[in-house]
């Protein structure tokens, strides 16, 4: 399987049991996610009062690779809100794109207003 970048919709989506969660499973062995995207699934998962030790075990148990947030990632992140900013992806979304960008490789996301997206970044929709 080709490595790609997870962001933050696409871990939800397994962690939540929901559609595409079968399509992000199959993506775990050789996906990467940026540790700005982890913080989003933290907060979504904290927010509907999931405990702390139940969100680290969550994430803990997917063995997924997480890359810190750099000053490349930064500028590279930055310099793609004029192209995202049609689709109002948040900050997060455009980590999780500057990342698929700088490794070359495609994203994985549940958000279909990505396919909108002319910002020469690949884009896989799970659902």
């Amino acid at each position: 399987m080709t490595r790609m970048v997870l962001d933050a919709s696409a871990l939800l989506a397994l962690l939540n049991r929901e559609a595409g969660a079968e399509v992000v499973a199959e993506a775990l062995p050789e996906a990467v996610v940026s540790a700005v995207n982890i913080s989003e699934v933290v907060a979504k998962l904290a927010d509907v009062g999931m405990p702390e030790h139940a969100v680290s075990e969550a994430l803990r148990g997917l063995a997924l690779e997480t890359l810190p947030f750099d000053l490349e990632q930064a500028y590279t992140t930055g310099l793609l809100t004029p192209s995202t900013k049609v689709v109002g992806l948040s900050l997060g979304d455009r980590c999780c794109l500057s990342l698929a960008r700088m490794l070359g490789v495609p994203a994985l996301t549940a958000d279909r207003s990505w396919e909108r997206l002319s910002a020469g970044i690949e884009v896989r929709v799970i659902r």
